[in-house]
Protein backbone atom coordinates (compact mmCIF):
# COMPACT_ATOMS: atom_id res chain seq x y z
CA UNK A 1 0.00 0.00 0.00
CA UNK A 2 3.04 2.48 0.65
CA UNK A 3 3.86 1.70 -2.55
CA UNK A 4 0.92 3.22 -3.62
CA UNK A 5 0.40 5.91 -1.90
CA UNK A 6 4.25 6.80 -2.95
CA UNK A 7 3.25 6.86 -6.89
CA UNK A 8 -0.01 8.65 -6.17
CA UNK A 9 1.58 11.40 -4.68
CA UNK A 10 4.77 11.34 -7.07
CA UNK A 11 1.64 11.67 -9.44
CA UNK A 12 0.37 14.23 -8.00
CA UNK A 13 3.36 16.45 -7.26
CA UNK A 14 4.05 16.24 -11.01
CA UNK A 15 0.42 17.17 -11.90
CA UNK A 16 0.40 20.45 -9.61
CA UNK A 17 3.81 20.89 -10.87
CA UNK A 18 3.17 21.00 -14.20
CA UNK A 19 -0.21 23.21 -13.67
CA UNK A 20 1.17 25.99 -11.09
CA UNK A 21 5.02 26.15 -12.55
CA UNK A 22 4.44 25.04 -16.05
CA UNK A 23 2.51 28.13 -17.24
CA UNK A 24 4.95 30.13 -15.57
CA UNK A 25 8.03 28.65 -18.10
CA UNK A 26 5.89 28.89 -21.03
CA UNK A 27 3.15 31.76 -21.38
CA UNK A 28 -0.49 31.04 -22.81
CA UNK A 29 1.07 30.89 -26.83
CA UNK A 30 -2.59 32.50 -27.45
CA UNK A 31 -0.69 35.35 -26.14
CA UNK A 32 2.53 34.93 -28.04
CA UNK A 33 3.10 35.82 -31.82
CA UNK A 34 3.37 32.77 -34.32
CA UNK A 35 6.92 30.60 -33.54
CA UNK A 36 9.25 30.85 -36.37
CA UNK A 37 9.92 26.98 -36.15
CA UNK A 38 6.82 26.95 -38.56
CA UNK A 39 3.69 24.60 -37.87
CA UNK A 40 3.79 20.72 -36.57
CA UNK A 41 7.20 21.07 -35.76
CA UNK A 42 8.12 17.60 -34.16
CA UNK A 43 9.51 17.86 -30.33
CA UNK A 44 12.87 18.95 -30.43
CA UNK A 45 15.09 20.84 -27.79
CA UNK A 46 13.36 24.03 -28.56
CA UNK A 47 10.04 22.59 -28.37
CA UNK A 48 9.64 20.03 -25.86
CA UNK A 49 6.25 18.38 -27.06
CA UNK A 50 6.56 19.91 -30.48
CA UNK A 51 4.33 22.89 -31.97
CA UNK A 52 1.02 22.55 -33.45
CA UNK A 53 -1.22 23.19 -36.67
CA UNK A 54 -1.19 27.45 -35.45
CA UNK A 55 2.66 27.04 -34.69
CA UNK A 56 1.76 26.89 -30.86
CA UNK A 57 4.03 25.30 -28.43
CA UNK A 58 2.45 22.08 -27.41
CA UNK A 59 4.10 21.94 -24.06
CA UNK A 60 3.01 25.43 -23.01
CA UNK A 61 -0.98 24.25 -24.14
CA UNK A 62 -0.49 21.31 -22.19
CA UNK A 63 0.54 22.97 -18.50
CA UNK A 64 -2.44 25.95 -19.25
CA UNK A 65 -5.17 22.93 -19.72
CA UNK A 66 -3.48 21.05 -16.76
CA UNK A 67 -4.40 24.20 -14.64
CA UNK A 68 -7.41 24.41 -16.46
CA UNK A 69 -8.26 20.56 -15.91
CA UNK A 70 -7.39 20.64 -12.58
CA UNK A 71 -9.20 23.98 -11.44
CA UNK A 72 -12.17 22.08 -13.27
CA UNK A 73 -11.76 18.83 -10.96
CA UNK A 74 -10.95 20.80 -7.81
CA UNK A 75 -14.86 23.16 -8.42
CA UNK A 76 -16.89 20.74 -9.67
CA UNK A 77 -15.79 18.13 -6.38
CA UNK A 78 -16.08 20.75 -3.82
CA UNK A 79 -19.65 21.64 -5.00
CA UNK A 80 -20.45 17.89 -5.34
CA UNK A 81 -19.19 16.89 -2.02
CA UNK A 82 -20.29 19.81 0.06
CA UNK A 83 -23.73 19.31 -1.62
CA UNK A 84 -23.49 15.43 -0.78
CA UNK A 85 -22.67 16.31 2.56
CA UNK A 86 -25.51 18.56 3.50
CA UNK A 87 -28.29 16.55 1.19
CA UNK A 88 -27.10 13.29 2.52
CA UNK A 89 -26.73 14.34 6.32
CA UNK A 90 -30.30 16.11 6.28
CA UNK A 91 -31.62 12.43 4.46
CA UNK A 92 -30.48 10.51 7.17
CA UNK A 93 -31.15 12.38 10.12
CA UNK A 94 -34.68 13.70 9.23
CA UNK A 95 -37.91 12.31 9.73
CA UNK A 96 -39.78 9.67 7.86
CA UNK A 97 -41.62 12.96 5.60
CA UNK A 98 -38.56 14.78 4.95
CA UNK A 99 -36.30 12.25 5.00
CA UNK A 100 -38.47 9.86 2.55
CA UNK A 101 -38.78 12.71 0.10
CA UNK A 102 -34.65 13.51 -0.31
CA UNK A 103 -33.98 9.69 0.04
CA UNK A 104 -36.35 9.73 -3.15
CA UNK A 105 -34.68 13.05 -4.78
CA UNK A 106 -31.21 10.80 -4.38
CA UNK A 107 -32.51 7.74 -5.99
CA UNK A 108 -34.17 9.83 -9.04
CA UNK A 109 -31.13 11.45 -9.37
CA UNK A 110 -29.39 8.50 -9.66
CA UNK A 111 -31.38 7.65 -12.35
CA UNK A 112 -30.59 10.23 -14.65
CA UNK A 113 -27.50 9.43 -16.80
CA UNK A 114 -24.62 12.24 -16.04
CA UNK A 115 -23.59 12.27 -19.06
CA UNK A 116 -26.85 12.67 -21.04
CA UNK A 117 -28.28 15.23 -18.39
CA UNK A 118 -24.61 17.11 -18.75
CA UNK A 119 -25.27 17.52 -22.64
CA UNK A 120 -28.79 18.49 -22.52
CA UNK A 121 -27.83 21.07 -19.94
CA UNK A 122 -24.44 23.01 -21.37
CA UNK A 123 -26.07 22.05 -25.09
CA UNK A 124 -28.93 24.66 -23.63
CA UNK A 125 -26.90 27.18 -21.33
CA UNK A 126 -24.76 27.55 -24.46
CA UNK A 127 -20.62 28.86 -24.34
CA UNK A 128 -20.10 28.77 -20.50
CA UNK A 129 -16.91 30.52 -18.55
CA UNK A 130 -14.88 27.80 -16.75
CA UNK A 131 -16.27 28.56 -13.32
CA UNK A 132 -19.76 28.19 -14.27
CA UNK A 133 -18.65 24.99 -16.75
CA UNK A 134 -17.11 23.48 -13.19
CA UNK A 135 -20.21 24.55 -11.09
CA UNK A 136 -22.59 22.59 -13.55
CA UNK A 137 -20.12 19.62 -13.16
CA UNK A 138 -20.38 19.40 -8.91
CA UNK A 139 -24.02 20.46 -9.58
CA UNK A 140 -24.71 16.64 -11.31
CA UNK A 141 -22.36 14.99 -8.96
CA UNK A 142 -23.69 15.36 -6.08
CA UNK A 143 -26.32 12.51 -6.19
CA UNK A 144 -23.83 8.94 -5.32
CA UNK A 145 -21.86 11.28 -2.03
CA UNK A 146 -25.93 11.86 -0.35
CA UNK A 147 -25.92 8.34 -1.32
CA UNK A 148 -23.26 7.54 0.70
CA UNK A 149 -23.56 9.78 3.62
CA UNK A 150 -27.23 8.95 4.24
CA UNK A 151 -26.46 5.41 4.73
CA UNK A 152 -23.28 6.21 6.81
CA UNK A 153 -25.25 8.68 9.06
CA UNK A 154 -28.24 5.46 9.07
CA UNK A 155 -25.46 3.60 10.43
CA UNK A 156 -24.42 5.60 13.18
CA UNK A 157 -27.54 7.31 14.20
CA UNK A 158 -28.33 4.29 16.36
CA UNK A 159 -24.54 3.93 17.47
CA UNK A 160 -23.78 2.78 21.08
CA UNK A 161 -22.26 7.23 21.27
CA UNK A 162 -24.71 8.44 19.58
CA UNK A 163 -27.92 7.26 21.78
CA UNK A 164 -25.63 8.20 24.99
CA UNK A 165 -25.67 12.32 23.44
CA UNK A 166 -29.06 11.43 22.83
CA UNK A 167 -29.85 10.15 26.24
CA UNK A 168 -28.68 13.35 28.01
CA UNK A 169 -30.06 15.57 26.17
CA UNK A 170 -28.17 16.68 23.52
CA UNK A 171 -29.18 18.40 20.70
CA UNK A 172 -29.95 16.78 16.89
CA UNK A 173 -27.80 19.19 15.54
CA UNK A 174 -24.83 18.65 17.67
CA UNK A 175 -25.30 15.12 17.44
CA UNK A 176 -25.32 15.45 13.69
CA UNK A 177 -22.52 17.69 13.47
CA UNK A 178 -20.19 16.91 15.89
CA UNK A 179 -21.06 12.83 16.66
CA UNK A 180 -22.10 11.61 13.40
CA UNK A 181 -20.46 13.72 10.09
CA UNK A 182 -17.00 12.93 11.73
CA UNK A 183 -17.77 9.33 11.11
CA UNK A 184 -19.16 9.74 7.24
CA UNK A 185 -16.51 12.39 6.01
CA UNK A 186 -13.37 9.58 5.50
CA UNK A 187 -15.85 7.81 3.03
CA UNK A 188 -17.04 11.06 1.18
CA UNK A 189 -13.13 11.73 1.20
CA UNK A 190 -12.34 8.85 -0.45
CA UNK A 191 -15.53 9.05 -2.93
CA UNK A 192 -14.75 12.67 -4.00
CA UNK A 193 -10.90 11.20 -4.77
CA UNK A 194 -12.74 8.95 -7.16
CA UNK A 195 -15.09 11.75 -8.21
CA UNK A 196 -12.18 14.05 -9.42
CA UNK A 197 -11.18 11.69 -11.81
CA UNK A 198 -14.71 11.44 -13.53
CA UNK A 199 -14.52 15.27 -13.37
CA UNK A 200 -11.18 15.30 -15.27
CA UNK A 201 -12.15 12.81 -17.73
CA UNK A 202 -15.68 14.68 -18.20
CA UNK A 203 -14.21 17.95 -18.72
CA UNK A 204 -11.71 16.27 -21.66
CA UNK A 205 -15.19 14.66 -23.14
CA UNK A 206 -17.15 17.61 -23.00
CA UNK A 207 -14.21 19.50 -24.67
CA UNK A 208 -13.78 17.23 -27.13
CA UNK A 209 -17.40 17.41 -28.20
CA UNK A 210 -17.61 21.18 -28.06
CA UNK A 211 -19.61 21.50 -25.31
CA UNK A 212 -16.67 22.42 -22.37
CA UNK A 213 -14.14 24.93 -22.44
CA UNK A 214 -14.01 26.51 -25.84
CA UNK A 215 -10.80 27.36 -27.96
CA UNK A 216 -8.64 29.09 -28.64
CA UNK A 217 -7.98 28.38 -24.60
CA UNK A 218 -6.29 25.55 -23.99
CA UNK A 219 -7.62 22.30 -22.45
CA UNK A 220 -7.05 18.83 -22.91
CA UNK A 221 -9.69 17.54 -24.33
CA UNK A 222 -9.98 20.41 -26.88
CA UNK A 223 -6.25 19.36 -27.84
CA UNK A 224 -7.47 15.89 -28.58
CA UNK A 225 -10.30 17.26 -30.72
CA UNK A 226 -7.38 19.00 -32.86
CA UNK A 227 -5.08 16.50 -32.94
CA UNK A 228 -7.99 14.01 -34.78
CA UNK A 229 -7.08 15.44 -38.11
CA UNK A 230 -3.24 14.98 -37.76
CA UNK A 231 -2.52 11.51 -36.52
CA UNK A 232 -0.52 10.77 -39.32
CA UNK A 233 1.70 13.48 -39.67
CA UNK A 234 1.82 14.82 -36.19
CA UNK A 235 1.25 12.22 -33.62
CA UNK A 236 2.60 13.71 -30.83
CA UNK A 237 -0.30 16.45 -30.84
CA UNK A 238 -2.78 13.24 -29.74
CA UNK A 239 -0.12 11.70 -27.40
CA UNK A 240 0.81 14.95 -24.86
CA UNK A 241 -3.00 15.34 -24.11
CA UNK A 242 -3.78 11.54 -24.02
CA UNK A 243 -1.11 10.36 -21.87
CA UNK A 244 -1.43 13.63 -19.23
CA UNK A 245 -5.35 12.24 -18.85
CA UNK A 246 -4.43 8.79 -18.38
CA UNK A 247 -2.18 9.92 -15.68
CA UNK A 248 -4.11 12.06 -14.01
CA UNK A 249 -7.06 9.92 -13.28
CA UNK A 250 -4.19 7.15 -12.10
CA UNK A 251 -3.17 9.45 -9.71
CA UNK A 252 -6.54 10.08 -8.37
CA UNK A 253 -7.69 6.66 -8.67
CA UNK A 254 -3.92 5.42 -7.07
CA UNK A 255 -4.53 8.14 -3.94
CA UNK A 256 -8.46 7.51 -3.30
CA UNK A 257 -8.13 3.75 -3.21
CA UNK A 258 -4.73 4.16 -0.86
CA UNK A 259 -6.90 6.75 1.29
CA UNK A 260 -9.58 3.81 1.03
CA UNK A 261 -6.94 1.41 1.93
CA UNK A 262 -5.57 3.53 5.14
CA UNK A 263 -9.05 4.05 6.74
CA UNK A 264 -10.12 0.56 6.50
CA UNK A 265 -7.43 -1.46 7.44
CA UNK A 266 -9.58 -4.94 7.32
CA UNK A 267 -10.82 -4.61 3.51
CA UNK A 268 -7.28 -5.35 1.89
Amino acid sequence: MRSRIRLGLALLAAMLLLALVGPLIAPDPNLQPALADGTLAAPSAAHWLGTDQFSRDVFARLAHGARASLTVAAIAVSVAAALGMLLGLLAGMAGPLIGGALRRLIDISLALPRVVVLLVLLATAGTLPLPLFALVLGLTGWPPLARLVRGETLRLRHAPFVEAARALGADPRRIALRDILPGAVPPLLVASALGAADAILLEAGLSFLGLGIQPPAPSWGGMLLEARDYLGTAPWLLLAPGLALVLATATATLLGDALRRSLNPDQQ
